[in-house]
């Protein structure tokens, strides 16, 4: 019995690397479209495309113009290679069985104000991804291709316990959807990568029921980066989501520091926080090797909040407030229930759920303020 579940355990692994090595193909193919359109790359655009596929497209005089890929790529021929051409692409989700797959990504243009919406079908041909057929969408955006990145854990248990916890949806839905109102594209990452945790889902809520159900959110989260797969350089903001799951993985996770720290003291971007998200940067210090909030003002799930009789508290590795206001910290919260946000320059913490959106906001203004001071 040992030896055949051990067994079924090698086939479940080998499946899911497998899968897991095809989509990193899928996605290679894509980025080499996205890529070579955004900066002139023709050779990288025939390297993603069957010979004989076909653009489904439209224009002024033809809801449906078809355009061979060869014809599509001879329009990047003769511009300046590496110039950039103002497109700014993503890969939204990917989904593939058998030898075939699907695929969405979105293309921003900021110059012009529009989003596009690519849907590849492709295929494996000769032990290689390529796209047979591209059809596409437009609509008006205000996307300027900025990116802000949203931590998140991937424990689902207290500690070593077999009690569950989550990342709390409610935050990560309030500020995501805040972020993508203003224009921002958001992208996660977790200590380990892939899927995370969710806790604290309400359908009862309507901005909830519009996001459980939404494809692009959810392949996002259950496709989370690796610390190795970001550029810190891409990204305005970090953006730590609490739940219970926050207080592990994520706050002694050394390359998740050094991102945060890389897009604040480098890159002049923003570190913020909610609720227990706000245990993501206790162990978060400056070139000079002081802790990021001395003498700051920091929101979060205040210690007397916790229930102290509960199961799960018996495993927390640290206590936010303690641990903050020993290294020199100022922790500040009001009434259970209210939101609270502090803003100490590009520091920007809440207190709890109801923070997430007054949190962001505070985000986008500090980004905005910034961008004026540029000009």
């Amino acid at each position: 019995m040992r030896h055949f579940l051990l067994l079924i355990s090698f086939l479940l692994w080998n499946t899911l690397v497998f899968t897991q090595s095809e989509e990193s193909q899928i996605k290679s193919t894509i980025m080499n479209y996205i890529h070579g359109t955004s900066y002139n790359q023709s050779a990288l655009i025939e390297k993603a495309f069957y010979s004989n596929a076909n653009l489904y497209l439209e224009n002024k005089n033809k809801t449906l113009w078809i355009v061979p890929a060869k014809e599509y790529i001879g329009w990047y021929k003769n511009k300046k290679e590496g110039e950039f051409t103002g497109r700014i692409g993503n890969i939204i989700s990917i989904d593939n069985f058998a030898g075939i797959a699907t695929a969405k990504a979105e293309i921003i243009i900021p110059e012009s104000g529009l989003r596009y919406v690519d849907l590849f079908l492709l295929k494996k041909i000769e032990n290689n991804w390529k796209i047979i057929s591209k059809s596409a969408g437009s609509e008006e955006s205000n996307q300027t291709g900025d990116k802000v990145l949203f931590i998140v854990s991937n424990a689902s248990f207290y500690g070593k316990s077999d009690i569950p916890t989550g990342n709390s949806f409610s935050e990560i839905v309030n500020a995501y959807d805040t972020f993508k109102k203003a224009g921002y594209t958001v992208d996660f990452v977790s200590p380990k990568g892939g899927s995370i945790p969710l806790a604290y889902i309400n359908t009862s809520d309507p901005l909830q029921k519009k996001y459980v159900y939404n494809q692009d959110l959810m392949y996002g989260l259950k496709n989370t980066k690796k610390p190795t797969e970001i550029k810190a350089e891409n990204y305005k903001a970090v953006h730590y989501i609490g739940g219970g799951s926050a207080m592990y993985g994520v706050p002694e996770n050394k390359d998740i520091q050094k991102i945060s720290m890389t897009i604040y003291e480098k890159y002049n971007g923003i570190i913020s926080s909610v609720c227990h998200g706000t245990a993501g940067i206790v162990n978060l210090k400056t070139k000079d090797g002081k802790y990021l909030y001395i003498n700051k003002i920091v929101n979060g799930y205040p210690d007397s909040f916790e229930n102290e009789e509960a199961a799960y508290f018996k495993h927390w590795p640290f206590l936010i407030q303690k641990t903050i206001e020993e290294r020199g910290g100022i922790f500040e919260f009001s009434k259970r229930n209210t939101s609270q946000v502090a803003v100490q320059g590009n520091l920007i913490t809440g207190q709890n759920y109801l923070s997430s959106k007054d949190v962001v906001l505070k985000i986008i203004e500090q980004l905005d303020n910034q961008k004026k001071h540029h000009k």
